[in-house]
């Protein structure tokens, strides 16, 4: 089978792998890079399990090519730990029990991160709306917006620790 060529960014490492044409993104980072915190659920783009983000953006992994992700910049839930520290919206799902089960919980970490950078202070009405992508099968998403509503505070602290020591 032929494969092409593709360079691009992995959790702020850069990458070169091989890949088949009409590989999904999300095989591709299960099976030839063995990075399996990303979760295929329906596999049709519906429940949002497998959501990583490309370039900042949160993706679908199971409805992109690997190929496309030539030259981008890609963050899995691996990605977001700082070594063994939890990132900050990691720690506020553990904290809030918003990890459930955890099926859903790569998928939410993603769009969490994503809303996160663009609006710090979101309302639970954004929250909500950030999340509305991905399903949760635990039917818990209370815990889900209390946790990214801790996290933008967490994420506010660290904000302004960072100010006062400059």
């Amino acid at each position: 089978m032929q494969k092409t060529e593709i360079s691009f960014t992995l959790n702020g490492k850069p990458r070169t792998a091989e890949t088949p044409p009409r590989m999904l993104l999300s095989d591709f980072l299960r099976h030839e890079l063995s990075m399996t915190g990303t979760h295929v659920g329906c596999e049709h783009g519906v429940c949002g399990a497998c959501t990583v983000l490309v370039d900042g953006a949160s993706v679908r992994s199971c409805l992109t090519f690997a190929v496309q992700i030539d030259g981008a910049e890609l963050t899995t839930v691996e990605g977001m730990a700082d070594g063994g520290t939890l990132s900050a919206v990691q720690s506020a799902f553990w904290e809030e029990h918003g990890l459930q089960c955890g099926f859903c919980t790569p998928g939410m970490l993603a769009v969490a991160k994503e809303l996160l950078d663009h609006n710090p202070n979101p309302t639970d009405d954004q929250i909500l709306e950030a999340i509305a992508g991905n399903l949760c099968r635990c039917t818990g998403y209370t815990q889900i917006v209390a946790a990214v509503r801790s996290a933008a505070l967490k994420l506010q602290a660290e904000t302004e620790t960072a100010v006062a020591a400059e």
